[in-house]
């Protein structure tokens, strides 16, 4: 596998749910936070395999997905490949790096509704698809 740049602290992840579902909350790329206590790259924590997803991605957040304009609620998960992650590891976890696009998805909780004469109806899909990428500012550190 080709050497890659280690994502550290600042870097970013950005998902992209497929349309018509629109999840406000993953509009803006999100930020990453390293939990490597024993490596720094450009002065700021390495990430580490489970920092892939940040914290306030975990809880459940609202979505539309036109003609279900009623807000429903999901939560948000991803699935790195190995060009995500490094072979060597930090205290038994890989490091993450930059990598390809890998899959993203939605998991619908409380579906979305679309008004009728007849009254609501829910979204039928409960499970939406995305990708998500790595955007980093670190064009120094490499690692394979």
């Amino acid at each position: 596998m080709p050497a890659d740049y280690i994502l550290r602290t600042s870097d970013m992840l950005k998902i992209t749910i497929s349309p018509p579902a629109v999840v406000p909350t993953l509009i803006p790329p999100i930020p990453l936070i390293g939990s490597s206590a024993n490596f720094m790259v450009m002065g700021m924590p390495v990430c580490l395999e489970g920092d892939e997803l940040p914290k306030m991605l975990l809880a459940p957040m609202p979505y539309i997905s036109p003609p279900f304009v009623i807000p429903g609620v999901g939560t948000v998960s991803v699935t790195l490949t190995p060009t995500n992650k490094t072979a060597t590891t930090d205290n038994g976890k890989k490091i993450l790096i930059k990598g390809g696009t890998f899959q993203a998805k939605f998991q619908v909780s409380s579906p979305a509704m679309m008004p009728t004469p007849a009254g609501p109806q829910p979204d039928p899909v409960s499970v939406k698809p995305g990708t998500a990428t790595f955007i980093t500012t670190n064009v120094s550190t490499k690692a394979g």
